[in-house]
């Protein structure tokens, strides 16, 4: 049977962080849809980023990403997160919106354009310690889009040039985190297109560089679930992008297409002592028609439930039926746990710890929607390339 009392604690221990840029205008590429009181700033997304830490009690930290976030004085900034109740969290760069960029950033073949890359990573780390954030998070749209464009092998020893020389830069206590993706905005190869790949690379770097797993950066059907537990296995499952997709890297709410997935990941977390580990729980959405602040929190709550549907799973009970060779039975006993409504346990937890047990609800009678619609008037919304 499971103990009510250590799922409540574990989940008073789970921490969610949110991406500064789901704060700001997004969208597709046919449209970016503008709404009222967007924050304008780096500053003004923090305020937005305490609201739903304060409603949720598990938001304490927030992710950056430059250029998107940069400003004069990153001490400034986190002493400012830090006056709110947060924490500033991965700094995540971008060689991906520079002209020099149109046959890669660290694999481009011209060794300028590589060199002005890298100089751009390393600027990151340099913002890293002064903000005091832990993890670097890179992820790089570097490929190709036809046969004989480029030299696959030799981007790949560019590619760990680059990372080795960054990686090499980092202090103590700071982590690289190597994101994968299938495909986009390259056709034919992406540098980094998988967790293979990426963990290659990270073997070789050391035990600083780990693998983070976006959600939406797989083939359709591929198991997600598998790459988390060989990850964790091997100690180099760094982290987590989280959000949902139909088709592709569609950016949206954690949860939101498959719940059963987001579910059966959690549970390898759970199984393989992420909660207790170092795993990174991040966000990594775009909010492109509905209102920004309430999408954040309803994607926590998401993750939320998903791991408490998690810690609900009677591990003696399925571990038994596994060693019988029971396949229903122990089938069934993680269906039992998905099937269970967690909202009233989720409820307690954040009534004990002093909160709203309902977050959504509680935000909108805040009246911080239209307290920044009337105040954020005038200036440049925050968004893609702001």
């Amino acid at each position: 049977m499971t103990d009510l009392a250590a799922v409540k604690a574990a989940l008073r221990t789970q921490a969610v962080e949110t991406p500064s840029w789901a704060y700001g205008n997004s969208g597709t590429r046919f449209k970016v849809f503008a709404q009222a009181g967007v924050a304008r700033s780096p500053w003004e997304k923090l305020q937005d980023a305490a609201q739903v830490h304060a409603f949720t009690g598990v938001a304490p930290t927030v992710a950056l990403h430059i250029p998107w976030d940069t400003v004069e004085d990153y001490r400034a900034l986190a002493e400012y997160a830090g006056d709110r109740g947060l924490r500033l969290g991965t700094i995540n760069s971008n060689t991906f919106q520079d002209d020099d960029y149109r046959l890669g950033s660290v694999c481009h073949p011209d060794p300028a354009v590589r060199r002005k890359a890298v100089g751009h990573l390393l600027r990151c780390v340099d913002i890293m310690e002064a903000t005091g954030s832990r993890d670097l998070k890179l992820w790089f749209a570097d490929g190709t889009n036809y046969p004989g464009q480029d030299d696959v092998r030799a981007r790949q020893d560019r590619l760990a040039e680059a990372l080795a020389e960054v990686c090499a830069r980092l202090g103590d206590g700071r982590r690289m985190l190597l994101e994968y993706k299938l495909f986009e905005p390259a056709f034919y190869t992406t540098d980094v297109p998988d967790w293979g790949t990426a963990y290659a690379h990270c073997l070789k770097l050391g035990p600083k560089a780990r693998v983070v797993v976006d959600t939406g950066h797989h083939a359709p059907g591929t198991n997600i679930e598998f790459i988390v537990a060989v990850l964790q296995r091997e100690g180099r499952l760094g982290g987590f992008d989280f959000n949902s997709r139909f088709y592709a890297d569609d950016d949206l709410m954690a949860g939101a297409a498959d719940p059963f997935q987001l579910f059966r990941i959690m549970y390898e977390v759970v199984r393989g002592g992420g909660l207790a580990a170092d795993v990174a729980f991040m966000l990594d959405q775009c909010h492109n028609i509905e209102p920004k602040i309430p999408a954040v929190i309803r994607s926590v709550m998401n993750v939320q439930e998903a791991t408490a549907k998690a810690l609900l799973v009677d591990r003696e009970a399925l571990a038994s039926a596994q060693r019988e060779g029971d396949v229903l039975g122990a089938n069934a006993v993680l269906m039992d746990a998905y099937h269970t409504d967690v909202r009233p346990l989720l409820a307690e937890v954040r009534e004990e710890a002093g909160l709203d047990p309902d977050p959504v609800a509680a935000y909108a009678r805040s009246g911080w929607a239209k307290k920044i619609a009337a105040e954020r008037v005038g200036g440049r919304q925050a968004g893609w390339g702001a």
